[in-house]
C-alpha cells in the first residue's frame, strides 16, 4: 500500500527570518536549510506535498507597489500572491531538487499555481488580521497609518505590522489535480502564501471564478488541502520550536504535546493569537478532524529532531 502523503507549510516567517533584512540569498540560504530533512521523509518513500507562506514577502511586494504606482500600474494583492506563488515555488522546487541530486534522490517537483475558494463576504475582510511585511516599533505606527493608511497591530512579543484581509479557506480548485500528481510520486508544492483567493459568483457570472483581495493563512489552507488529499500528517515549520503557553512573557511553558481538547481550550482563553499562532493551532484541530492522524509544529532548526519525536509540539486526538 502507498503511504498516506504528507503536507509540509514551511512559514514565510521561516524563509524571511524576522532579523534578517530578507533578501533573495538570505531566502534560498534558509530555504534549503528548511528543506534538508525533508529528503529524508522522501527517501522513506512518502509522498509530499510542501505549501509555504508568504507574509513578510507579500508585504514587502506591496510596498514596492505602492512606491512605486508613479511609474507603473499598481497590481491588486491577488495578483501580488499568484506572483510570490511563481517566484517563492520556483525558489523552494529548485532547492528541493538540488538537495536531491546531491543526495541521491530521484523525484519529480512540480509548483502548480493555486487557487483557493474563499466566501466573498468573510468577516475578515471588515476585520483585517493577517500579518505581512516587516516589524515596526510603537512609535512608528501613528505615521504609518496617516501617511500610508495601513491598518496596524500588534504581533503579541514581536512588534508592530501591518494587516490585511485574511479570508477562511473553503476549497481547493485544483485538488483533483495536485492529488493525481502526488499518487503518481510527484513532489508538489501547492497554495503557496494560503493560495489565490477566488469565489464562485452567482450573480453576474454564474459559476465563474472571480479573484478577491486578500491573504490566506497558509496553515488553514494546508488543513484543507490535506484533508482534500487525505493526507497523514500536517508538518508546520514556523520561527520557533515549540508552540507556548504565555508567549514572550516570563511565565513561558513550552508544550511537546497537545490534544484537540486542550488545544480548543487554549485557544478559547487566548493564548494563541489570531494572527500568528492561533491559525496553526486552528488548521491543527481542523486537520486531525478532518481524517488527519497528527500535526507537529516546529523550527526549521528542529525539523530533523521533530520528524523523529525529539523536538516540537506534536497534536493529536
Amino acid at each position: 500500500m502507498k503511504k498516506r502523503p504528507i503536507v509540509v507549510a514551511l512559514g514565510g516567517n521561516a524563509i524571511t527570518r524576522e532579523f534578517e533584512e530578507g533578501n533573495i540569498p538570505q531566502q534560498f540560504e534558509n530555504t534549503r536549510r528548511s528543506l534538508e530533512h525533508i529528503i529524508g521523509l522522501l527517501k522513506e518513500g512518502f509522498n509530499m506535498v510542501i505549501t509555504h507562506g508568504n507574509g513578510p514577502q507579500v508585504g514587502n511586494a506591496l510596498i514596492r507597489v505602492e512606491e512605486s504606482r508613479h511609474l507603473v500600474p499598481p497590481l491588486p494583492l491577488g495578483i501580488i500572491v499568484a506572483d510570490l506563488e511563481g517566484g517563492m515555488g520556483y525558489m523552494i522546487e529548485q532547492c528541493l531538487q538540488n538537495k536531491m541530486h546531491d543526495m541521491g534522490v530521484k523525484r519529480q517537483v512540480a509548483t502548480l499555481v493555486t487557487q483557493v475558494l474563499v466566501d466573498k463576504d468573510d468577516p475578515s475582510i471588515k476585520n483585517p488580521s493577517k500579518f505581512v511585511g516587516p516589524f515596526f516599533k510603537k512609535e512608528q505606527v501613528p505615521e504609518l497609518v496617516e501617511k500610508r493608511g495601513w491598518i496596524m497591530k500588534e504581533d503579541k512579543g514581536r512588534g508592530y505590522r501591518r494587516v490585511v484581509a485574511s479570508p477562511k479557506p473553503i476549497g481547493i480548485v485544483e485538488k483533483d489535480i495536485i492529488k493525481h500528481l502526488v499518487d503518481m510520486g510527484v513532489v508538489v508544492i501547492a497554495a503557496g502564501g494560503g493560495g489565490i483567493p477566488v469565489y464562485i459568483d452567482h450573480s453576474k457570472h454564474p459559476g465563474w471564478l472571480e479573484g478577491l483581495d486578500g491573504v490566506i493563512d497558509k496553515d488553514l489552507a494546508s488543513a484543507v488541502l490535506g484533508r482534500e488529499i487525505d493526507a497523514e500528517k500536517l508538518l508546520i515549520i514556523t520561527g520557533v520550536e515549540k508552540v507556548a503557553l504565555n508567549f514572550g512573557t516570563p511565565e513561558q511553558i513550552d508544550l511537546d504535546e497537545l490534544t484537540i481538547a486542550d488545544a480548543r481550550k487554549y485557544l478559547a482563553e487566548g493564548q494563541f493569537p489570531k494572527g500568528s499562532m492561533g491559525p496553526k493551532i486552528e488548521a491543527a484541530i481542523n486537520f486531525i478532524e478532518g481524517g488527519g492522524e497528527e500535526v507537529i509544529i516546529t523550527s526549521i532548526e528542529k525539523t530533523g529532531d521533530a520528524i523523529k519525536g525529539k523536538a516540537g509540539t506534536r497534536i493529536h486526538a
